[in-house]
């Protein structure tokens, strides 16, 4: 769909450590529209790499749509492609506090003209989680791209 489209894209992943980039790598050809992928587990890379600042982290937190949103950004700029996409989580099993706990993971795409985040909560083990997460991407891409029928 990417290339039917003539769109590019580029990645920022957190929780799924690259799972949505070699998903998207699996399809003989991709090179003609996924440009580059970031692992930023940490916050200083976010902030580093992406360009998120350090305001969204100490305000909202690495999970958060603020975050999602600014690691979206910072992939498509830095990956120079239409579109960016992030993912930021709580995998588990640890990692969980009363406001967020494991499976909650947001989901960001930049466009350059709409950023749009989702809040999602996936239930089951690490795996589950982050197989989910990359399941409910793929999903926001395909709408994405869906959505310039109507342009």
């Amino acid at each position: 769909m990417l290339r039917s489209y003539g769109k590019s894209i580029s990645l920022a992943e957190s929780c799924t450590g690259g799972l949505l980039g070699a998903i998207l790598t699996s399809v003989p050809g991709s090179s003609d529209y996924f440009l580059a992928s970031s692992i930023t587990y940490s916050n200083r890379s976010k902030v580093d790499m992406l360009g998120v600042h350090d305001s969204t982290l100490i305000e909202h937190g690495a999970v958060s749509a603020q975050c999602a949103e600014e690691m979206a950004s910072g992939a498509r700029r830095v990956g120079r492609a239409d579109i960016g996409v992030s993912i930021t989580g709580i995998a588990g099993p640890g990692g969980e506090t009363e406001k967020k706990p494991v499976g909650l993971v947001y989901i960001a795409t930049d466009d350059g003209i709409l950023r749009r985040s989702e809040r999602c909560i996936f239930k089951g083990d690490r795996d589950d989680v982050r197989t989910a997460a990359v399941e409910r991407a793929l999903q926001m891409i395909i709408d994405l791209l869906l959505s310039y029928d109507h342009e």
